[in-house]
């Protein structure tokens, strides 16, 4: 697995590493829902859409991942696959356009909060890239 939990004293947290930005972002969002312990029904499947922008690609992060919270929340819907495009030009801000597929929650062992910024740092490794983050529970 791309990630792992991290002790923490009160909250979730989580490392996750990639090759690139795009699988980065995909993996985040498979560790949240390995953290919350998702499990989807089989059928309806489900497809929504999500656009952003942001100054950077850290707000991009939680602002995708929050997103996510927000759809298991208020909708009851969970996403198990990603087609993630993000726009990195030089020109700010910075865009990222998801498609989610997913389906209804049948159940959860406990629910995100909220993703927070608390240490929050995209950076490059050798092998590509890495985050820490930390959820709110």
């Amino acid at each position: 697995m791309p990630f792992e939990e991290l002790p923490h004293t009160a909250d979730w947290s989580l490392r996750v590493w990639a090759a690139n930005l795009n699988q980065l972002f995909c993996e985040s969002a498979r560790g949240m829902n390995a953290l919350t312990g998702v499990r989807l029904a089989e059928n309806p499947r489900v497809r929504r859409t999500f656009t952003a922008s942001a100054p950077d690609v850290e707000n991009l992060l939680v602002s995708f991942l929050s997103e996510l919270v927000y759809f298991a929340d208020v909708d009851r819907l969970a996403f198990d696959h990603f087609d993630i495009h993000l726009d990195m030009e030089a020109s700010q801000p910075f865009l990222l356009s998801v498609t989610l597929h997913g389906a209804p929650i049948l159940s959860l062992d406990k629910a995100i909060k909220a993703v927070t910024f608390h240490n929050l740092q995209i950076q490059q490794t050798p092998l590509g890239v890495e985050v820490e983050m930390v959820f709110d529970v």
